[in-house]
């Protein structure tokens, strides 16, 4: 008699980093120093700590302390410079200056809505960015540009459409166009398309019947995914008339998906759940591949690097950082 075939072990994270001493609620890869082959793991913690991580000898490098205590709940570095972005629940959003060493909080925004929407940016080679964050009114989203502060347009949608809170953001700008566009999940479980430069919607699609809680993009498949408080992702497409169409949903075991984020290479998708687990996909498919089940608390954000690796971070005060299929 055959023995009956089982399947492939779960793999074990490649390493974990201890030491944030509260929940971990978002996390961010970076290049390191010139000269410096690894890359550097930022954290974002519940009691308003930064973190930066050599991912060489798995300790923290520095602490960045400038939100007041207050959550923080999305990092982003800036192509040009030393410089990152940090945005907390204290009504901040930090620019911190960390050229040679410097640890430095340079500027800031005022942030006018305590909800959870992460902000978004859209930044090239030039010393000029655009930030898009949650705005003033209950349903706004502010698009300035930086680092002079200038407003280009606020997003408001139609009386009538009541689309709730923004929930998450997505700038981008098609290799093809010079026009900047943003995807924003609302809390009515739509997905709308902005024309940033008309500050008008392109297009709406509703996937959820939750709020959004998470988006990502691939701009060169012209295709999205994004996931809820329910227990499934929807994936969605563009197509050349500036149209979102719904594309299919896929069902995960239990409700509620923090985070979404496709590797940069556009071959694995993952997930962050309330479950504690962490899911990926097969971006092209969306084939389940794996199910990373190693926190004991919700996992609120997860990260890819260019190189691969995955890091994941929870309520349980760990971050996880995984090497998955390197050649799929």
């Amino acid at each position: 008699m055959a023995a009956p075939i089982l399947p492939p072990p779960l793999p074990d994270p490649q390493f974990v980093l201890r030491g944030t001493q509260s929940a971990v609620h978002s996390l961010h890869f970076c290049r390191g120093a010139q000269g410096q082959g690894h890359p550097l793991l930022l954290s974002g913690s519940l009691s308003g700590l930064v973190h930066i991580w050599s991912l060489q000898t798995r300790r923290a490098l520095t602490t960045l302390d400038g939100h007041r205590g207050q959550c923080v709940t999305w990092l982003q570095t800036l192509p040009h410079g030393h410089q990152l972005l940090s945005q907390g629940r204290d009504l901040r959003l930090c620019l911190w200056d960390l050229a040679e060493g410097r640890n430095a909080v340079v500027d800031s925004v005022r942030l006018e809505s305590m909800g959870f929407c992460r902000s978004t940016v859209l930044a090239g080679a030039q010393p000029r960015w655009m930030l898009a964050m949650p705005g003033r009114g209950n349903d706004e989203v502010e698009i300035l540009e930086m680092p002079s502060k200038t407003s280009v347009c606020t997003l408001k949608p139609e009386a009538d459409a009541k689309l709730g809170m923004p929930m998450c953001l997505k700038l981008w700008q098609a290799d093809s166009s010079p026009r900047p566009r943003l995807l924003a999940g609302y809390e009515d479980g739509s997905v709308v398309l902005w024309d940033v430069s008309e500050g008008k919607v392109c297009s709406r699609v509703t996937c959820h019947t939750e709020p959004v809680m998470g988006l990502d993009f691939d701009s060169q498949k012209a295709r999205g995914v994004s996931g809820s408080a329910e227990k499934a992702l929807a994936v969605w497409s563009l197509d050349e008339q500036q149209s979102l169409k719904a594309c299919g949903t896929h069902e995960v075991t239990n409700p509620g998906i923090a985070d979404v984020t496709i590797r940069p290479d556009r071959k694995l998708l993952a997930t962050a759940g309330w479950d504690h687990r962490v899911r990926i996909f097969h971006w092209r498919t969306m084939k389940p591949l794996a199910v990373l089940d190693f926190h004991t608390a919700t996992v609120y954000c997860v990260a890819f690097a260019d190189d691969g690796l995955l890091a994941s971070g929870s309520g349980d005060q760990r971050i996880s950082v995984w090497s998955l299929y390197q050649r799929t």
